[in-house]
């Protein structure tokens, strides 16, 4: 009685192959960030008062990327982004349970800063060191094609994406949110869609009352964009 031989495996298509080259791709950039000390040893530049904990999420498969600020204080030590009461209130924005939110397979956590910048005179959080995206955030974005949705948080993030409204302050531009998340409005995916947002801080609440059209009308359009998309 003759033995059956094995079934062969399918080859790799050349598909599967491209995507696990851009995911180890992706994997060296990531080890490259969460080794990087730009920010302490470059010459000519205040150096960061701590040592850096570069701090992201990523993945070759999310389609949707959180596109924030800089971690905080509290971040800096969990090392978890949005792991603070504005997590809270960027989850319930989004309409995702945090289960959802920190599967990297498919929500990716991109800050503009990928270290907490430190805090200034009066006890707030510094701004994004600009040496930081300037080093590391074209390629890799450029590594991530498939990121279809983007949610810009904080005008350094707004800015960044869309460099043509750079003058525009957050509010103007989360007030122009129907026309900036048309496709082809950001730089980094011309195919993808953007929502500018206000950062979810307890801060922003006079801001938020003030405006009821971005829980009214904003935020359902987003939910529905982020529903596609999970």
């Amino acid at each position: 009685m003759r033995a059956s031989r094995s079934p062969r495996t399918a080859p790799s298509t050349t598909s599967d192959r491209q995507h696990g080259s851009r995911q180890r791709a992706l994997a060296a950039q990531v080890a490259r960030i969460r080794a990087c000390r730009i920010c302490i040893e470059t010459p000519r530049t205040t150096p960061l008062a701590h040592e850096p904990r570069p701090v992201l999420r990523v993945s070759t498969t999310a389609r949707i990327a959180v596109c924030g600020q800089a971690p905080g204080t509290r971040v800096h030590a969990s090392g978890k982004p949005f792991s603070d009461p504005s997590g809270v209130r960027l989850r319930s924005w989004m309409g995702v349970d945090e289960d959802t939110f920190y599967d990297v397979a498919r929500i990716a956590i991109v800050p503009m800063g990928f270290c907490f910048p430190g805090l200034d005179a009066k006890g707030g959080d510094r701004p994004p060191r600009k040496e930081c995206a300037l080093a590391w955030h074209a390629d890799l974005f450029a590594l991530m094609p498939q990121l279809e949705l983007l949610l810009l948080v904080g005008s350094y993030a707004q800015h960044w994406h869309l460099p043509e409204r750079r003058k525009d302050s957050t509010s103007d531009l989360v007030a122009d949110w129907r026309l900036v998340s048309r496709p082809g409005a950001t730089r980094t995916h011309p195919r993808s869609i953007a929502f500018p947002l206000p950062h979810p801080s307890w801060r922003n609440n006079a801001w938020i009352r003030a405006r009821p059209w971005f829980e009214a009308d904003l935020l359902p359009a987003l939910r529905e964009e982020v529903g596609k998309r999970l």
